[in-house]
């Protein structure tokens, strides 16, 4: 619950700092060291702990693949909604742009915070059962990237008009939807241990999915070598955090 509530309280409390004083450069920095810390995440830990609890590759990968197409599909009909534009973000929109787009969504957005963060809870919940380690890795994860995620939803119900503390309430309620999940998740798969695997695996084609059509796409529009450098030494960094936890803990361990 502790892991749940810092990965969803405080990532959405640095986001709202980081949206009132408008410091776009870090929120980009951030998008960065995300992909690092959710692809390792995911393909140096999260899928080898389900491939080891369970003797079903083919129905694993047959998981991610749902988990993928799942995603692609709920961001269709905007239940998921993972957005960092805003404006002055030197995207070619004309004046107002936004505004008028976040006055029909920005409800729509909170919606689909709620859904997002609750599964967060439930992936946070699985990755601990699995393996302590697992679990503050996973919460890690889910941290580095909601903050680039709150700042873009923060924008955006500010431009739809909700003021300051609306905006930062209506968000911590919905984070703390994390909490709930991560509560159902704990009782309902200590009562079914097999099915962690599969939520392993999900969770890992939510964090492949939110890196690949979201995250990357985001910093291949900025593709000038003093933009490009900064990019790979945080994805660097991203990757090297997640093994270093990891190895500290295999350290504790033995």
């Amino acid at each position: 619950m502790l892991a749940v509530l810092i990965s969803g309280v405080a990532s959405l409390s640095i986001a709202a700092v980081l949206s009132f004083s408008t410091m776009s450069k870090m929120v980009e920095r951030m998008v960065s060291l995300s992909v690092g810390v959710m692809l390792s995440t995911t393909f140096l830990h999260a899928l080898p702990e389900a491939f080891e609890m369970t003797h079903d590759p083919v129905g694993l990968f047959a998981t991610v693949l749902g988990g993928l197409l799942g995603f692609f599909l709920l961001e269709k009909f905007s239940v998921l909604r993972h957005s960092h534009h805003h404006e002055g973000d030197g995207h070619d929109h004309e004046a107002g742009h936004d505004k008028r787009e976040a006055g029909s969504t920005g409800w729509m957005i909170l919606v689909g915070d709620g859904f997002h963060n609750f599964t967060d809870g439930i992936m946070i919940a699985a990755a601990f059962m699995a393996d302590v380690q697992l679990g503050v890795i996973t919460a890690l994860a889910i941290f580095a990237h909601e903050i680039p995620q709150e700042v873009g939803d923060f924008i955006v119900l500010l431009n739809a008009g909700f003021s300051r503390t609306r905006a930062y309430v209506y968000n911590l309620l919905c984070s703390l939807l994390a909490v709930v999940g991560g509560l159902v998740g704990y009782y309902t798969l200590e009562q079914v241990q097999s099915l962690i695997p599969y939520v392993l695996a999900l969770a890992s084609a939510g964090f492949i999915y939110i890196a690949v059509s979201d995250l990357i796409p985001q910093m291949q529009r900025r593709t000038s070598i003093r933009e490009t450098i900064p990019q790979i030494i945080l994805i660097t960094v991203g990757v090297a955090i997640i093994f270093v936890i990891t190895s500290s803990m295999h350290g504790h361990a033995h």
